[in-house]
């Protein structure tokens, strides 16, 4: 392969004209209002020594290379790179929580490993190939997250990363204005599982979740040694991967079992019971691959959440969980479940609307509502078209803007623990300088 020569002497991937790094090669995307290739001679210019492009009047000479289509080049380009290198690949999806435990996975196979994994949401069908553009052969395991809003997107990431391993967080609704219905979203991300018992070694998989354990099965697994199982429900307390929670106001504390013998206590930095079965995958992951027991509890418990994800952040008026990254049912009722039963006073939830939800969406919206109802929140305070549409005596606001304004004057809030999660076009982010 002609460009898999010249990425091997030029490896570093660029998408973006007003970012070239000194002898990158420049890929000349498309989407709904972009044409990369008008972009290909900058490219050039500001650093780039070659530039990929699909449409034939952009390439006047010889620095430019001319494909069918640049974003399947792309993906091929990462398919042949990845299988040309030794590294084990673990893949991870699910509704919620795959970028929090992606994280968690990381921080312990580095105590052992070299490790490479999805920086940022770079979890898509153009963020996976330039993640596994940049494997070296130092690296000796990758984590790849792998995200999807359409039926068949895990199936093509899965064929483009090829991973050993695989590991499905849970299941939930988000993104039905794209699957269609719940249905839709289990058989999108169980691809995951057909692929890796078709080409993998093994699956790791919350033995509480029925919906995992039933895609599991419909997808040939049932050899103990290709499936790694791990429970936080008592009922399992002699699964190999044991976990129970010990506290939670406000950092989850929690007991973790291995081989029913080994006991150790895991005092983290994330908000909210719901980790609890991010940190237990972490571990299981940990365990099988030889990371040491008193490294696992390590790199856990040094392990402090990023960009608005599980965050506690104390400022001079309040005490901020910050869960702002992204919402959907299932994530919206635990953090609010969680919230109600933390041993804090002075409670206020700031919730925005939650996205892509298409025919569901007013339901949706009504019964996080109902939820809130049944809570003795001091402050609830509602914001986008979508809650404010609902049948509720809560403050509303038609957008953060708004929101900021009474912040800032009549409806300051002080000395409270304040929850704030949205989705991430609602852009709560703006409000937290005023809390």
């Amino acid at each position: 392969m002609e460009l898999y020569s010249l990425f091997q002497q030029h490896p570093v991937i660029c998408t973006d004209s007003r970012n070239c790094p000194e002898g990158s090669l420049f890929f000349a995307l498309k989407g709904h209002n972009f044409n990369a290739n008008v972009f290909a001679k900058t490219a050039l210019e500001n650093g780039c020594a070659y530039a990929v492009v699909d449409e034939a009047e952009y390439a006047v000479d010889e620095r430019y290379i001319l494909v069918k289509d640049v974003l399947s080049t792309l993906q091929q380009l990462a398919r042949h790179h990845r299988r040309q290198l030794g590294a084990k690949i673990l893949a991870i999806t699910g509704t919620n929580g795959k970028t929090t435990t992606k994280e968690l996975i990381a921080a312990v196979l580095k105590e052992k490993y070299n490790v490479l994994y999805t920086q940022g949401n770079l979890n898509n069908h153009i963020g996976v190939p330039l993640t596994l553009l940049q494997l070296k052969p130092v690296h000796q395991i990758a984590v790849i997250e792998m995200g999807a809003n359409h039926p068949g997107e895990i199936k093509t990431l899965a064929e483009i990363a090829c991973p050993d391993y695989g590991i499905i967080t849970n299941m939930g609704k988000a993104h039905l204005e794209g699957f269609g219905s719940f249905e839709g979203v289990k058989n999108t991300k169980a691809e995951l599982y057909d692929y890796i018992f078709e080409h993998g070694k093994a699956i790791f998989i919350n033995k509480d979740n029925e919906h995992l354990m039933e895609m599991a099965a419909k997808a040939g697994f049932n050899e103990i040694n290709r499936i790694r199982e791990y429970s936080l429900d008592p009922e399992n307390d002699v699964c190999y991967i044991y976990g129970k929670v010990t506290s939670c106001s406000p950092f989850l504390n929690m007991k973790c079992t291995i081989d029913c013998f080994n006991d150790f206590n895991v005092r983290t930095k994330l908000i909210g019971a719901y980790n609890a079965e991010n940190v237990l995958a972490a571990v299981a992951i940990g365990e099988f691959f030889g990371v040491d027991i008193k490294k696992i509890k390590q790199a856990l418990e040094k392990y402090v959440p990023q960009n608005n994800r599980s965050q506690l952040t104390v400022t001079a008026k309040n005490k901020l969980v910050v869960d702002a990254y992204n919402a959907n049912p299932t994530s919206m009722k635990a953090a609010i479940s969680n919230f109600g039963q933390m041993d804090v006073e002075h409670k206020v939830l700031i919730l925005g609307d939650m996205f892509e939800l298409g025919e569901q969406s007013d339901l949706e919206h009504q019964t996080v509502v109902e939820l809130l109802k049944q809570y003795d929140f001091e402050k609830v305070i509602l914001v986008g078209p979508r809650f404010k549409n609902t049948e509720n005596s809560f403050l509303s606001y038609d957008n953060a803007e708004l929101l900021l304004t009474d912040l800032t004057g009549k409806n300051e809030i002080k000395n409270c623990y304040v929850l704030i999660k949205g989705s991430r076009g609602i852009k709560l982010e703006k409000v937290l300088d005023a809390l």
